[in-house]
């Protein structure tokens, strides 16, 4: 891993970033890298025609912040949970898991990340995130798991089961990816955490941040891929987001946040963002300010 550069790299999000080889790549989902002039990585256009008007300006290359997934078995979608994956379908699963699938495995810390300069750590967060854009937004522990028509399913805005995650466990599994750190993936227990589990047999301080008031404050206290908690209409922990924070690049400059959602979130194009992973705007007037109700900073240092 090369020393943090200012290098300019442009990942413009139409289905993710899973460059590389193709063993770090779901076969459902046919993600390839284009390489343009000037450096811009570009997603391919969504099966439902969505290509989204946001796109992230990294610091660093891309190769250099998640290099290991795409060079490694650790970006082997195979191997995310600790059930063998010649197991995940089987009626023992079927019985063990129900609906939720197979368990994610506890990813060891990945070598050398942890003396990297926090800038670049926090956009190793966002790119981890990125090569999941376009899963579903479905209830399973794993994103790339993908069971059978007859298998439960717990309802959602998907329509049908198939590859994806909720919104806790998609940071959760973000996080123990990419830094082998691992959160309660229940939305209301991620929210009061205040240790993460690992490195290794390590636990990790999380840090709990109060939001100002003010729109304008809340930007400038927040810091790319906190957690930021959002309450529902009851008033109840409901969702979590990813902050992009100022490697974020959208037409009207609206800040961007990354989750697993299911509501009718519009675009800088007014285009209906589609249910599951994507970058989505967050506006002063949204639900997801309105109702924010506090970040934690899982990664320390200013």
């Amino acid at each position: 891993m090369q020393a943090f550069r200012s290098v300019r790299m442009v990942a413009i999000v139409g289905l993710g970033l899973a460059f590389g080889s193709s063993r770090a790549q779901s076969p459902s989902l046919e993600r390839e890298r284009e390489q343009a002039q000037g450096g811009e990585y570009v997603g391919r256009k969504e099966k439902s025609g969505y290509r989204s008007p946001y796109r992230v300006e990294f610091s660093a290359p891309v190769s250099e912040l998640i290099g290991d997934l795409e060079r490694t078995e650790r970006g082997d979608w195979r191997i995310e949970s600790e059930t063998p994956h010649g197991e995940w379908y089987t009626h023992r699963a079927r019985e063990h898991f129900g609906s939720w699938g197979p368990r994610p495995r506890a990813y060891p810390p990945p070598y050398g990340v942890v003396n990297w300069p926090i800038a670049m750590r926090r956009e190793r967060v966002i790119a981890v995130a990125l090569r999941f854009v376009g899963y579903d937004y479905q209830h399973h522990h794993i994103p790339d798991w993908n069971p059978p028509r007859h298998w439960p399913w717990q309802k959602t805005c998907a329509g049908q089961n198939g590859r994806g995650v909720d919104c806790s466990n998609f940071t959760g599994f973000v996080y123990n990816l990419g830094f082998g750190l691992r959160l309660n993936t229940d939305v209301h227990h991620q929210a009061e955490e205040r240790f993460a589990n690992g490195p290794g047999r390590e636990r990790t301080p999380l840090r709990h941040i109060a939001l100002p008031k003010s729109y304008d404050e809340r930007l400038a206290t927040l810091r790319t891929g906190d957690l930021l908690f959002i309450r529902s209409h009851q008033g109840k922990i409901s969702h979590v987001v990813i902050w992009v924070g100022p490697i974020g690049r959208s037409p009207d400059d609206t800040p961007l946040i990354l989750d697993s959602h299911g509501g009718d979130v519009r675009d800088s194009n007014k285009q209906s963002i589609p249910c599951g992973i994507h970058l989505r705007p967050f506006r002063e007037s949204s639900w997801y300010n309105q109702s924010a109700d506090h970040a934690i900073r899982i990664l320390r240092g200013e």
